[in-house]
């Protein structure tokens, strides 16, 4: 059974910052190509980061500069650092493995007030 825990959330203020992580199991993680998505109130899901098998990222406009992905093999673990908050990050954030099954995480909090 694949397992995807998201955890790190809470409530900041404007231009503080968290730390989200997610442990995942039932999966072979190392062959996972790993990513954050957030979704807020009436708005669809979106891409945050992702990052590949090789290590390779890629980020969102909006969080260019100001999160940081990054996945630790040895923990079957990924991360999102998430410095300089916005109002417009708040959402809930949810974590994702691709490869040839898709597997998604039950979502943590972010809220930053202004």
């Amino acid at each position: 059974q694949v397992q995807l825990v998201e955890s790190g959330g809470g409530l900041v203020q404007a231009g503080g910052s968290l730390r989200l992580s997610c442990v995942a199991s039932g999966i072979i993680f190392s062959r996972y190509a790993m990513g954050w998505y957030r979704q807020a109130p009436g708005k669809q899901r979106e891409l945050v980061a992702i990052v590949t098998t090789g290590g390779s990222t890629n980020y969102a406009d909006s969080v260019k500069g100001r999160f940081t992905i990054g996945r630790d093999n040895a923990k079957n673990t990924v991360y999102l650092q998430m410095n300089s908050l916005k109002p417009e990050d708040t959402a809930v954030y949810y974590c994702n493995a691709n490869r040839v099954g898709n597997y998604w995480g039950q979502g943590t909090q972010v809220t930053v007030s202004s």
